[in-house]
């Protein structure tokens, strides 16, 4: 017998948010205010400790070995360069999602960035939290980034209704592996949980782990060429009365 649905794992792009918002806003004002972070914060804790994953990303042993001795001007310069082209390469590396992070901090911070969300969202979340579902989040994006996006959008600090968070510290999202490690930290069988994604290779890995699976088909996502699973979502509203059915 199929347990019924206490959870719900969710993706952020093209899922709970556009993917517009986060390509075409986010990660361009990280370009635009790149080379201002680095100057204002060089020399600080916070970004030394950046510099050191991003060297690594960079395969290098330390920052310094990776930026040598030159002028902290030049040695920002080398960043901003290897960044902007990671950013090209649309990388995933531990590094370039930290430093992307503490910019966005910045500018949710500062009210210059107020994050995108559907506006059948928070109604939708609430309701289910309300009928004791349990909600996370699954993004390539840092927790430190999830968080500051939920809790800076267009509806308000909507942060309080997850009880957790993930990212590709836990593994990659199309690795079936990382919904079995989400599995065992949210201490739930896998087929207690629902998670939804706007990518189908995403799917089929959670599928293989156990879970159950939703496509999210929102405007502007990028149209997927495999038809899995057989269940779409195109408003969280309507899938209320299916989750409530199923909890």
């Amino acid at each position: 017998m199929t347990r019924p649905i206490r959870a719900v794992l969710l993706d952020i792009e093209g899922t709970t948010s556009s993917l517009s918002y986060v390509h075409d806003v986010m990660f361009p004002y990280v370009r635009q205010h790149l080379s201002e972070y680095l100057q204002t914060h060089w020399g600080s804790e916070s970004l030394q400790a950046t510099l050191e994953l991003l060297a690594a990303d960079a395969r290098h042993s330390s920052a310094s070995a990776w930026l040598g001795s030159e002028p902290s001007q030049q040695q920002q310069q080398i960043v901003v360069s290897q960044v902007l082209a990671w950013m090209d390469q649309d990388l995933k590396a531990t590094g370039l999602k930290q430093l992307q992070g503490q910019i966005w901090q910045a500018g949710f911070e500062s009210g210059k960035l107020v994050s995108h969300v559907w506006p059948d969202v928070p109604g939708a979340l609430k309701l289910w939290r309300a009928n004791g579902i349990d909600l996370r989040i699954y993004s390539s994006g840092s927790i430190a980034a999830q968080k500051l996006f939920f809790g800076h959008t267009e509806f308000g600090d909507l942060l309080p209704l997850f009880s957790g968070h993930y990212d590709t510290t836990i593994g990659g999202k199309k690795s079936a592996a990382s919904y079995q490690a989400i599995v065992a930290d949210w201490q739930r069988t896998p087929d207690e949980i629902l998670f939804i994604s706007d990518i189908v290779e995403e799917l089929q890995a959670a599928a293989a782990a156990g879970l159950r699976v939703l496509l999210s088909v929102r405007p502007g996502n990028t149209p997927q060429s495999i038809e899995f699973p057989s269940l779409h979502v195109h408003h969280f509203a309507a899938v209320t009365p299916w989750l409530l059915d199923h909890s």
